[in-house]
């Protein structure tokens, strides 16, 4: 019998949080339990190891409120003591700080995953709800009172040095996706198809990507480009592409099987993610990881741990943040390049097999869990 360990997320678990589930469900020394705030529609976990504050209801939501503001929540704590768990591993930065009453309760080791905007936000874009208040009322006491954060990049880290995170208990550790399972069909040709995959936010910078694939259409014009995802720019996105553009689609939200299969029939992959306006940047995209263990070539943005998984001029190029003119050149050349566009893929592929293989990765993650215990 395995130990357990409890995966803490606020919301368990918007279709954007793969990486989560894929960490939990390839633990091989660690049995996983869900535990978070509540549900959300999006990714399915085991029923018999997810358990929730808020329940449903009126009742639900004062539990969920109450937990966020004291940490009280005795049932939840009955749960959890029967299982005995080792330690808790919360994901985000602002769940670590939810999660410290429940590590205190438990007399339980607690590790902390900052993603990205958790590490980023500046002090003047704080947003008002109670997660994000506990977790600025909370911070000092979670730096001294986690024994491991873990950064998803070293551009991640270097943020969390910056705040004052202790530097003797800061790693950055890149959590890798499933590379048997994220490689290319040889059987299905490739499309003139530009791919972008992401919420549709200020930060993933699909803006630039439109004005970029303008230009490009006026030497490519059969090269399409196709948006999966979401967000509340979406219908300001959408008039910017029926202006500027021939060929595009937006599909909205889409399963990991169809972006999987879309990785797998496009030329490209665009990740121009910019820093937003309120500090908002990207840890590492787990899209970036996929579409090159997909032998995708990514043309995207130098932004934050982009650079650490596509090498410029080796696997990708990587254009400043926002300059979509010379986003566009890279594109061009490798839609007209196809020894170059081969040579990229190739080397996306291998690079993702050494640095991001997801059952490597979390061979790492336990040897992290055990140093702590």
């Amino acid at each position: 019998m395995t130990p357990s360990v409890i995966f803490f997320s606020g919301l368990l678990l918007p279709p954007s949080e793969t990486f989560i589930r894929a960490q939990g469900e390839s633990l091989q020394q660690f049995t996983p339990y869900y535990v978070g705030s509540r549900f959300v529609e999006g990714l399915s976990l085991p029923s018999d190891r997810t358990f929730v504050i808020n329940q449903g209801g009126i009742l639900g939501a004062a539990k969920e409120a109450t937990f966020k503001l004291s940490g009280f929540a005795p049932l939840l704590y009955q749960h959890l003591e029967q299982l005995q768990p080792a330690l808790i591993h919360a994901h985000f930065g602002i769940c670590g700080a939810l999660a410290l009453p429940l590590a205190r309760h438990l007399s339980l080791p607690l590790i902390v995953t900052f993603y990205g905007l958790d590490a980023t936000l500046n002090e003047t874009s704080r947003q008002n709800s109670l997660t994000h208040r506990a977790y600025f009322r909370r911070q000092a006491h979670l730096k001294q009172e986690t024994k491991l954060f873990i950064a998803v990049s070293e551009f991640i880290k270097q943020k969390l040095l910056t705040q004052g995170f202790p530097e003797d208990r800061v790693v950055a550790h890149y959590y890798g996706v499933n590379t048997r399972l994220f490689q290319p069909d040889l059987k299905i040709t490739r499309e003139p198809v530009v791919l972008f995959v992401g919420r549709l936010t200020e930060k993933k910078g699909c803006e630039y990507l439109i004005k970029a694939m303008a230009q490009v259409q006026v030497k490519h014009p059969n090269v399409e480009l196709v948006i999966i995802g979401d967000g509340y720019l979406r219908a300001e996105l959408e008039a910017l592409a029926a202006k500027q553009l021939n060929r595009y689609k937006f599909l909205g939200l889409q399963p990991s099987e169809v972006v999987k299969r879309w990785m797998n029939q496009a030329t490209l992959f665009a990740a121009p993610s910019v820093t937003a306006a309120n500090g908002d940047a990207e840890g590492l995209p787990t899209v970036v990881v996929e579409a090159q263990s997909m032998a995708l070539p990514v043309v995207g943005s130098v932004h934050a741990g982009i650079p650490e998984a596509v090498i410029h001029g080796e696997t990708g190029f990587l254009a400043p943040e926002r300059d979509w003119q010379q986003l566009a050149k890279y594109i061009s050349k490798l839609l007209e390049d196809q020894a170059l566009w081969q040579r990229f893929s190739l080397e996306g592929q291998e690079r993702m097999r050494s640095h991001f293989d997801l059952s490597k990765q979390t061979q790492i993650l336990e040897g992290l869990y055990q140093t702590v215990l």
